[in-house]
């Protein structure tokens, strides 16, 4: 029989694992705080780095996918996911005649990858510094803390070389978006920043489950028209009567999923930005509050993070391939120009382009995942956006969870109806395909409900 021996810290931290030859794996004995916790400091950093969402989501995915892997020789169950990543290749394995602790391989894991992938280094190292002491000093033997640090450094070092050919470097230097003035139907810069299109390359980068960005292409937006009868004017004074008529609850839906960390403040003839959580760290954040809710092990939460990390990254591979193909004008543009030049929308509009809606696409990509993971009708409370100072929203699915996000892009003035619908099942289609074309359990396709 295994024998473990769990060495527990203040506030109930579990830092040691101590696995006999032989013996029988407990999953369950294995506590998942240094996952959540790891992973809320890469959050904290990627909102004080201000790093765009799509980018965002590339470091959740390589970070968590490095964290899934570290961990799961520790529980047979368990598989790995290359091969079934778009240029994955078997990672490095540990030694059987050595002893680890693959929590402490799996959170350094992490750490590594994710302080590669963000500015703030230091920051993360100070941060990790602390958690490998508690490790350190939990009476766990040397040897075996040495060993799962290595191994925590081979499984980092191979995940970043794959990252580093998804051809995220080579589009750094590639063309900016070029603003079509003479086309009225095309996206151009917003107020207060009039800033330039963001990431209108992220076509390039490389999937992760997706054959290709261009895989799920929705349905093309509505005919452009200044015609007052037109079916696209009509979608704008959608937008304009929204904003205009919005209840107390309407505005509460829109700012609780506003989620953008571009948005600038002006203040005479200063102005600033406000550091606001991603949509997809959002969607990182709720699960954390779900897994953590139903009690999961250190396990199913790599697994958690990893496959709606997936999602995440593909989602927005995916409906940024359809904004840089549409290129639709946003609807603060066109009702300046042709409406009303003095309305403003509830939120600040993001700058790209409006057609499909990110937080459509992968918030609906997202609750897919979830879903598989925990079930059809998981309640939970998201408290997600309490340190920015708006209050919980509870949730009876994560479907609901996802609808909500979607229609708020409407209600904050930032997207006309189609962008959202057409997001939403293109979401959709992107989670579906990811639980349905990976596998990370030996019994069957992606499941731990």
């Amino acid at each position: 029989m295994r024998k473990w021996i769990l060495v527990i810290l203040t506030g109930g931290m579990l830092v040691c694992c101590n696995r006999k030859e032989n013996a029988d794996f407990d999953p369950g004995a294995v506590d998942p705080n240094h996952l959540h916790r790891t992973m809320k400091k890469i959050t904290d950093i990627i909102v004080h780095d201000i790093f765009s969402p799509p980018v965002a989501s590339r470091i959740y995915a390589y970070s968590s996918i490095a964290a899934y892997e570290a961990a799961i020789p520790g529980n047979p169950q368990f598989i790995s996911l290359a091969g079934q990543l778009n240029g994955l290749e078997a990672l490095p394995q540990p030694d059987s005649s050595k002893k680890y602790c693959f929590e402490l391989s799996s959170v350094h894991a992490m750490s590594i990858v994710g302080k590669a992938l963000i500015f703030s280094e230091a920051d993360m190292s100070s941060f990790h510094e602390q958690t490998l002491t508690g490790f350190k000093n939990s009476g766990m033997p040397e040897d075996m803390y040495n060993n799962s640090l290595a191994y925590g450094e081979a499984v980092a070092k191979h995940i970043l070389d794959w990252s580093g050919k998804d051809n995220y470097k080579q589009t750094r230097t590639f063309e900016k978006y070029t603003v079509m003035l003479n086309d009225p139907s095309k996206w151009r810069p917003t107020p207060p920043a009039y800033m330039e299109g963001i990431e209108p390359s992220w076509t390039k980068i490389r999937p992760f489950v997706l054959d290709s960005s261009t895989q799920f292409i929705p349905t093309p937006p509505t005919p452009f028209s200044t015609d007052p009868k037109s079916k696209f004017y009509q979608e704008a004074m959608e937008v304009y009567d929204a904003v205009n008529s919005a209840n107390s609850e309407y505005e509460a839906i829109a700012n609780f999923w506003d989620c953008n960390p571009f948005k600038m403040n002006v203040r005479g003839h200063v102005m600033f930005a406000t550091k606001k959580i991603s949509p997809g760290g959002h969607w990182i954040n709720i699960t954390r509050i779900s897994c953590t809710s139903a009690g999961k092990d250190f396990f199913e939460t790599a697994e958690a993070y990893a496959t709606v990390s997936l999602a995440l990254a593909d989602g927005f591979i995916s409906c940024w391939d359809e904004k840089y193909r549409s290129k639709l004008v946003r609807p603060e543009t066109y009702i300046n120009q042709f409406i009303d030049e003095n309305w403003l929308p509830l939120l600040q509009t993001p700058p790209f382009p409006e057609h499909t809606s990110g937080h459509s696409v992968i918030s609906g990509a997202a609750s897919v995942v979830l879903t598989k993971l925990l079930g059809e009708n998981f309640n939970f409370v998201d408290s997600t956006e309490l340190e920015f100072g708006l209050p919980p929203r509870s949730f009876t699915s994560f479907k609901h969870a996802s609808d909500e996000a979607a229609i708020s892009r409407l209600y904050g003035g930032i997207h006309y109806r189609p962008a959202i619908d057409e997001g939403v099942k293109q979401g959709t289609s992107v989670g579906e395909w990811v639980i349905a074309n990976i596998r990370t359990r030996r019994e069957s396709t992606l499941t731990m409900k």
